[in-house]
């Protein structure tokens, strides 16, 4: 809500339209707009001091100083949990090439270890097993390709993915480029 936090600030500090800006993240016109009244006409203001982001001593130091930027307040309550990356969606069009990126994985970084190959393209166990001992139902079509070039992937994840498992990367993407290209 930083524009019902810039009109509380407005009309209850005299912060420049600049500190405003800055704390809110809001350009300084967008802030004046919303002093005119352009802007936001009718909004109820929202107290920072009371949510606990800002301070009255805070305000009152930044107001004396008007080169000063507004810091959030410490707070003692727990920072929320950060949610890992769940599965990627891949589109059904790219699906396909699932199997011909784990069999570029499995011929060129033998070293990848299948939860890795799985993390990386988002497939299963048992697809990336079929296709290393060759029993996959369409292992006759299949083409190794590379992943990041499909867009499976990116380059630096597979990067950190095979120094991880303690190869080298053999290729950036320029290199991966070329040899996709020779049959």
């Amino acid at each position: 809500m930083p524009k019902a936090t810039a009109v509380w600030l407005i009309d209850n500090t005299g912060l420049t339209f600049d500190q405003i800006g800055d704390f809110c993240g809001l350009h300084p016109l967008e802030v004046q707009a919303i002093a005119d009244g352009e802007v936001g006409a009718g909004m109820q203001g929202f107290d920072p001091v009371v949510n606990g982001q800002l301070s009255r001593e805070e305000i009152e130091r930044c107001e004396a100083n008007s080169a000063a930027s507004l810091e959030i307040s410490k707070t003692n309550l727990p920072q929320p949990a950060l949610r890992t990356k769940g599965p990627r969606y891949v589109p059904v069009a790219r699906r396909g090439d699932k199997p011909d990126a784990i069999a570029w994985l499995v011929k060129h970084h033998p070293e990848l270890s299948d939860a890795q190959i799985s993390r990386l393209i988002g497939t299963t166990k048992e697809t990336i097993v079929k296709i290393r001992e060759r029993t996959h139902w369409n292992i006759a079509n299949i083409q190794a390709k590379h992943p990041a070039m499909l867009g499976l992937c990116t380059q630096q994840d597979m990067n950190k993915a095979i120094e991880k498992a303690g190869g080298q990367p053999k290729q950036d993407a320029e290199q991966a480029a070329n040899l996709s290209e020779i049959p």
